[in-house]
């Protein structure tokens, strides 16, 4: 297991790893991030129905115009934002994070602070 090849099978353990202790319910739905280069997305899924409740995008038209790529810091910070607001909306209060395959500091960590910020409990 050499190269890019090695890095993608850790990264699906890791996935793996993170995902079986989490799981969202219509109660407390599982706040799902995922980022690239170019954007950042978080979405709140109730896995027992199978079903996305709220979900937003640094490409969401809020969002866009905000900042210079929507994969930066700046970008995190208005989804996370964005996310609790509508969340709020939809009646939703708790909710359980799912980091995915990514480690908890730059984006996906402001992107929860400001989450928390704006009114969600986790």
């Amino acid at each position: 297991m050499e190269g890019i090849f090695a890095k993608k099978i850790h990264l699906t353990r890791r996935r793996k790893r993170v995902h079986k202790k989490v799981r969202g319910t219509s109660e407390r739905p599982r706040l799902s991030v995922s980022r690239s280069l170019n954007s950042i997305q978080a979405q709140l899924v109730d896995d027992v129905a199978s079903r996305t409740m709220v979900g937003v995008s640094s490409l969401h038209p809020e969002i866009r115009g905000k900042s210079k790529r929507g994969g930066n810091l700046a970008a995190a910070q208005a989804v996370g934002m964005l996310l609790a607001k509508k969340a709020k909306e939809a009646g939703i209060e708790k909710v359980v994070f799912d980091r995915g395959r990514f480690r908890y500091h730059g984006g996906i960590k402001l992107l929860a602070d400001k989450a928390r910020e704006a009114g969600l409990v986790f």
